[in-house]
This record gives C-alpha cells, sequence and structure tokens, in this order.
C-alpha cells in the first residue's frame, strides 16, 4: 500500500504537465485574484465540509445557512429584492440548464406550449444549446454583427413565438466580451408573456463593480423588467473554486419550476433542488468564505485591476501590427483578431512562450481568433504578455498555413458525420499527427484546429467527440 508521501507525489508528477492555475499567464478557464492567503482560506473551507451531503438540508442544516448567506449576496449584487430566490450549482452550466428547465416547465404550466423553443443569439454560451438537447427545446438562433458582435434586438424580438419557452441574452458573452441588449430583448419578451434570462455567468461578478468604480453601463440585471432569472459564476471573478455558481430567478414561484420532486417509490421522499443528487458541500463553504473574506470592497479593488489590466492589453493589441481587438469589450475579457498571422499559430507560439491564450474558430460571419480572460494575477504580467505575443504574432506569420491540403479538406467534407467508421477517423486524425491508438495531442494544435474549422460542423462535433473518447479510453495504467 503506497504511502500519503508517494501519493501526493504522483499527484504532483501528473499535474506537473499542466498548464499553471496561478500566476496570470493561463488566459481561460482559471481565474487568479493574485491574492496571497485566499486559496489557503478557500482550500480550508472545503475541506471542512467536504464529508458534508448537501443532499438532505434536514440532516445537514448547515448547508441552508451557507446557501442562503451565498445566494443573498448575489441577489443584492444584481438587482435582486425581498422576492428573489436562488440555488447554489456546480457552475455555469448546470445553471443555465436548471433556468431553462424552469422556463419550460413554466411554460408549459402557464402557457400550455408542448413544442417549447429556446431562442439565443448565435454568440450564446454553448451551454444552452446542450440544455437544448438535455431537454428537448428546439433552439432557435439569431444571427449577430460581425462587427459589433450583438444580435439586433429586433431580431431577437421577431424570433420569439408562442411556442418560445425562453430567450437568453449575454453580460457579457464568453467569445467577445461584449454586452447583448438586455432592456430592449427583456421588454420584447414581457410583451409576449415569455422568460427571458440573463447568462452573467462572467459578468455578475465584474459588471456591478465596475458600476461602483464610476463606469457608466446598460442595465443588465434582475433590476430590468421581464428579467425572469439570472446565471452568475462564483467561481470566476468571485475568485471562489471551481464547483460554485449561483442562478437566481425573480420569485419564489418560478424557482418552483426548477426542482425535483419524487415520492414514488419505497424509499426516502426525495426533492432536488439543482441537478444533483448527493453533492458535497464543500464547494459552497469556500464560497461562502472567499465572499466574506472578500466583500464588495474587496471585489471592487480586485475588479478594478483585473479592468485596468484589460484595457492596457487592449492598448497594446491596438499598436501590434494586423492585431485588433473584435468588437466593444465591457469588462475583462478580450477578443483578438490577427489579419497578419493566423490566430491558431498565434495561439501555438504564445504556448511555447509559457503563454495560454484560447483559440476560438470561425462560425458563422465571425473568423478565428484569440480569446483572453484577465485577471488580476494578470495586470503585473501586462508588458510581458504584450511582448510576447508582439513576436508570436511575428513568428506565426513566416509560417505556411495551418488550413488542410485542399485535397484532404474537400475529403473531410464530404465524409458523412452519422456514418463515419472507425477507419476514416483514424486516416483523418493521423493526417493532422494525433495517434489514433493513443489519443495522444500533437505537439502543436494549429493543424488539428485547422481542419476543424474545414469541417462542417456536424462533422466537427463527430471529431471532438471522437477524439475526447479516445483520451478517457479508461486505460490507465
Amino acid at each position: 500500500m503506497p504511502d500519503t508521501e508517494a501519493i501526493l507525489a504522483e499527484l504532483a508528477r501528473l499535474s506537473s504537465a499542466d498548464l499553471p492555475t496561478r500566476g496570470g499567464r493561463t488566459l481561460a478557464y482559471v481565474h487568479d485574484p493574485g491574492l496571497p492567503g485566499l486559496d489557503d482560506l478557500a482550500t480550508a473551507a472545503h475541506a471542512a465540509f467536504a464529508r458534508v451531503n448537501a443532499l438532505d438540508m434536514t440532516v445537514f442544516p448547515s448547508v441552508v445557512q451557507l446557501e442562503n448567506d451565498v445566494v443573498s449576496f448575489a441577489a443584492r449584487l444584481l438587482g435582486g429584492d425581498a422576492a428573489t430566490r436562488g440555488s447554489f450549482t456546480s457552475g455555469g452550466t448546470e445553471s443555465i440548464l436548471l433556468a431553462v428547465k424552469a422556463a419550460r416547465d413554466h411554460a408549459r404550466a402557464v402557457r400550455g406550449v408542448t413544442e417549447p423553443e429556446l431562442v439565443v443569439p448565435d454568440t450564446a454560451h454553448v451551454a444552452f444549446r446542450k440544455a437544448a438537447r438535455y431537454l428537448g427545446l428546439r433552439l432557435v438562433t439569431v444571427p449577430t454583427d460581425p462587427v459589433s458582435c450583438t444580435p439586433d434586438p429586433a431580431d431577437l424580438a421577431a424570433a420569439l413565438t408562442d411556442r418560445t419557452a425562453l430567450v437568453a441574452v449575454s453580460a457579457p458573452s464568453y467569445a467577445h466580451g461584449v454586452l447583448d441588449p438586455v432592456a430592449e430583448t427583456a421588454a420584447a419578451a414581457a410583451e409576449r408573456g415569455v422568460w427571458c434570462h440573463v447568462d452573467a455567468c462572467v459578468g455578475g461578478m465584474v459588471l456591478p463593480f465596475l458600476r461602483r468604480l464610476g463606469r457608466d453601463l446598460p442595465d443588465f440585471d434582475l433590476s430590468v423588467p421581464g428579467v425572469c432569472s439570472l446565471s452568475v459564476d462564483l467561481h470566476k471573478y468571485g475568485f471562489a473554486d471551481k464547483g460554485a455558481s449561483v442562478v437566481l430567478y425573480r420569485d419564489a414561484e418560478l424557482r418552483r419550476h426548477q426542482y425535483f420532486a419524487s415520492a414514488e417509490w419505497p424509499g426516502y421522499p426525495v426533492v432536488n433542488p439543482t441537478a444533483q443528487g448527493s453533492r458535497s458541500a464543500g464547494p459552497l463553504a469556500a464560497a461562502w468564505a472567499v465572499v466574506r473574506r472578500l466583500g464588495e470592497e474587496g471585489y471592487t479593488g480586485l475588479v478594478a485591476t483585473a479592468v485596468r489590466a484589460t484595457e492596457e492589453i487592449a492598448a497594446g493589441v491596438g499598436a501590434v501590427p494586423g492585431l485588433r481587438v473584435v468588437g466593444s469589450p465591457v469588462a475583462t475579457l478580450l477578443c483578438v483578431a490577427s489579419e497578419e498571422a493566423d490566430p491558431l499559430h498565434v495561439a501555438d507560439e504564445m504556448r511555447a512562450r509559457g503563454w495560454f491564450v484560447q483559440p476560438q474558430l470561425s462560425f458563422g460571419a465571425h473568423r478565428r481568433n484569440l480569446h483572453l480572460t484577465v485577471t488580476p494575477a494578470t495586470a503585473p504580467q501586462v508588458p510581458a504578455l504584450l511582448a510576447d505575443l508582439a513576436e508570436s504574432v511575428r513568428a506565426a506569420a513566416a509560417l505556411p498555413s495551418p488550413n488542410p491540403d485542399p485535397a484532404l479538406a474537400a475529403a473531410v467534407a464530404g465524409l458523412d458525420a452519422d456514418a463515419l467508421s472507425a477507419e476514416e477517423l483514424a486516416q483523418v486524425m493521423a493526417s493532422i499527427g494525433v495517434d489514433p491508438e493513443k489519443g495522444a495531442l500533437p505537439s502543436r494544435m494549429a493543424p488539428l484546429l485547422a481542419l476543424l474549422d474545414a469541417a462542417p460542423l456536424p462533422l466537427r462535433e463527430r471529431f471532438l467527440t471522437e477524439f475526447v473518447g479516445l483520451l478517457f479510453s479508461g486505460s490507465g495504467a
């Protein structure tokens, strides 16, 4: 039996190939406040409640107090009032799934909708597409302007029908960091009796503090008439550990449609506020502790630091030949277009220099680009980031196109996503340097991503599914 030190050493070895979660050089997936001691607090709080099962709050009443405190903080911050209710969830995807489920069931119960639809801009987070597939809603997407990256509110209003269960907008959108027309969309939804959801998973813990700093922003939260629900992640700019989000509802009646309850079995009576049954209270306790430690004053300071860094990066991007910021970002997310060098090569070059910037593929009128999530920890790194970005663009411009050979692209485009065989998939994978037997990643991701970009959307999704299936084979040592 391995001892404790050996097990921890093995974990350290496994994590040595991971990108750093602290230090401000990984500009996606992680959110680093750059505050000494905050991680230790979150870890201690998580450990204290790791074995508390939030499934039954009558057995563990501490869960009720912790969740009420966290939800109340989010509600006060985001335009809620005494009637506002909410739930703590595992992340933005679950918060969105629950809001869509509640809206679907509300439309069924109140308006008699039997073939529900979900209306979103084409820039809405993919979690809405996931919710539509899981929950049986027809997805209706509204194109966004390729310059502003926002939808025309008139187009969103025109997409609403008697079958619309929910319309969703972003504050801001993840891909481009821009603010959708929340007030106009909510007004159109209210006029038709349609549920309006605001996805503030990224911005919910940023935009309110920007206002405290004097920034003039359009209304976007539960204070907007017609907004029925809102999602906000505490594990993003709330700087809690992963597994921490909140979904808010205008009142208890709307939230009721989120719950699942059943007494139709011989075991204990079941009521699940969220999609999960048994769940550790560790993430909730960690989020509660971080929120208590920072408070509104602490968050205001962290947001000020992150926004200043974002503005410095945006200005620096504009000074690099061939780079530009896409749209008009309102907070801490940047989308960067690269005209002289392929963005996929730029991402690889940045990774070789110790940075992770997230490549985004083309979609509709939107071209390939790079996404940057800027946190307070990035602030002292801005000069180095901009220097390496300029150098990466120059290096990438000298490389051949990562796009697949035209013959390969044509062959891939002719494949049937539903009938794709294992042999065909293996051939395509091998052509871009992926070992189908091992599922190993190529040293540079640009050829793989360029092939995905050239493939029709159904094939993109099939390739992604099969590739991840290769990685998670369940055949570890």
